[in-house]
């Protein structure tokens, strides 16, 4: 290989959050890096698409709160004005037997009928005695969890089947020691408590009882506010330029798809592990070096664990802009759940309620698609104006759950009219649809022994920092604000041996109010 390759000390794959977050941390240090991104802007799955109608919608349900005061200096100098930002307070409720359950729905059972609230609590203090009797007893996997904690009749009227509707596998493939502050362990005096007095509702459980949105450009605004704080420079973006073809590990040094060489000192991959994984091995053979048949060794004994421990489903995102006023059923609402087998996606947004941008003005003229129902004729086919409100609903597919691609809007469609959230009348003037390969990183049984077989020896042997969503395949730790201080962390160590507490530390990280790093 040429002596002429590009030199920094660390080369950073991905410009989403931990990407972003490994970058900023380096500018902050003045450490030589590059930042490279086969995607045309940064965002990574924090994206947000404009369709031609004039409607946004992000790569999923993404909304920010944090647990770090790091994170918060960098979100806010990359949208730094007031009305950048809007404040809202989680309105989030589950569909269940035709009624709005108040989330989370283990602590608001008061708002089924009266025979499914016997169920319910007559499951929870089963499983009270259960562990009372039990004390030493730990659950192996989620659904021993779910039943130990919430009960049977919880379990099988939203639980089981909302879980399998998400992951694309069934509880009992999925190890519990995720849960930390994911999923709320109820109180049984709490719901009993509620149940007897009427109306009484508990929602403000979680670290996402309240939260911001952007006022403009969806989720992806934020990233495109961060990688613009950084020198363009430092930042190369597009199928040429900025995807890497192959990884040489042993000479430190990446092919990008123009041809280009780029050597670097310390590597910080936000690619999910299989892809980074496969790189690396490609390269390794075109190296033929007397080091590789090592090394190349080393890697399929990590592809191995990866492939025998590391399970992820894919995420199809819809969307449909709908003319028309909020209807006033759905109008105070954030996020939805359907753990029922009557809609395809397990969680719809209201996604004009975050920022009222994300539809087109009311002058707008479009013209209308469908009518929500299908068999309803179109007869003016002329443009219209608004005003317009957007849904935005998502569905897993994975290997035990497979999807139809040709019919899941359809499909959407009539799982929307179903649960009421739209009527057979409304007129749908904009649909979006993108597939996400990898969308959700599964809490698998085998996670956790596949991680200490991986993560450690790429750093260790390779002087490669795996991190992200995917990159590190921990969901504890996969939101915005924690995948952003995954590449944070990554730098501090890459340079100065420091612990990285988000990776391996969740249940402490999420625990508090990290304000140990700021951005000034």
């Amino acid at each position: 290989m040429s002596d002429t390759a590009e030199q920094v000390e660390v080369l950073v794959i991905g410009a989403g959050p931990t990407g972003l977050g490994a970058a900023t941390r380096l500018e902050q240090f003045k450490t030589p890096y590059l930042l490279v991104d086969a995607f045309d802007v940064a965002g990574g799955l924090a994206g947000t698409d404009l369709t031609e109608e004039g409607f946004y919608f992000d790569y999923g349900g993404h909304v920010i709160f944090s647990h770090y005061a790091y994170f918060d200096d960098v979100i806010h100098r990359a949208l730094p004005k007031d009305e950048d930002w809007y404040t809202h307070r989680r309105v989030s409720y589950v569909r269940k037997v035709g009624t709005w359950v108040p989330y989370p729905y283990q602590n608001n059972v008061s708002a089924l009928p009266v025979d499914l609230q016997v169920e319910a609590i007559e499951g929870l203090i089963d499983a009270a005695e259960h562990r009372s009797a039990t004390p030493t007893v730990k659950p192996q996997n989620f659904e021993e969890w779910i039943l130990r904690n919430l009960g049977k009749g919880i379990a099988e009227q939203f639980m089981m089947n909302y879980n399998f509707k998400v992951w694309g596998v069934p509880p009992r493939e999925m190890q519990c020691r995720w849960l930390g502050e994911r999923v709320a362990a109820p109180s049984l005096k709490l719901v009993v408590k509620n149940a007897l007095v009427k109306n009484a509702a508990d929602t403000n459980w979680g670290p996402n009882a309240t939260f911001k949105f952007p006022a403009r450009g969806g989720t992806g605004a934020i990233w495109k506010g961060c990688s613009d704080q950084l020198p363009s420079k430092r930042q190369r973006f597009g199928g040429e330029k900025g995807k890497v073809e192959e990884i040489h590990p042993t000479l430190k040094t990446v092919v990008m798809a123009d041809g280009r060489k780029i050597k670097y000192n310390k590597l910080v991959s936000t690619l999910n592990i299989n892809q980074l994984l496969s790189l690396m091995k490609h390269g390794l053979e075109v190296e033929q070096d007397q080091d590789a048949a090592r090394r190349i060794k080393a890697v399929e004994e990590m592809q191995g664990a990866a492939k025998g421990g590391l399970k992820f489903s894919n995420t199809i995102v819809l969307g449909l802009g709908i003319r028309g006023s909020l209807p006033h059923r759905i109008g105070d609402k954030c996020w939805l759940y359907f753990p029922e087998d009557d809609t395809p996606f397990y969680r719809a947004t209201i996604f004009s309620n975050y920022s009222p941008e994300n539809c087109p003005g009311s002058s707008v003229r479009l013209k209308t698609l469908q009518h929500a129902d299908p068999s309803i004729a179109v007869t003016d086919a002329s443009d219209k104006e608004g005003p317009y409100w957007s849904l935005m609903l998502e569905v897993c597919q994975s290997e035990q759950k497979p999807v139809n691609m040709d019919t899941i809007l359809a499909e959407t469609i009539a799982g929307a009219l179903a649960t009421d959230l739209i009527k057979p009348e409304d007129e749908v003037v904009s649909t979006y649809l993108r597939r996400f390969e990898y969308g959700y990183p599964t809490p698998s049984l085998g996670r956790d022994a596949a991680l200490a077989q991986i993560l450690p020896r790429l750093k260790d042997e390779f002087d490669v920092w795996s991190r992200g969503r995917f990159g590190s395949w921990k969901y504890e730790v996969g939101n915005q604000d924690h995948s952003f201080m995954l590449g944070v962390e990554a730098v501090d160590s890459t340079l100065y041996g420091s612990p990285e507490m988000t990776l391996n530390e969740p249940d402490w990280v999420n625990g508090r109010r990290n304000a140990e790093r700021r951005l000034q």
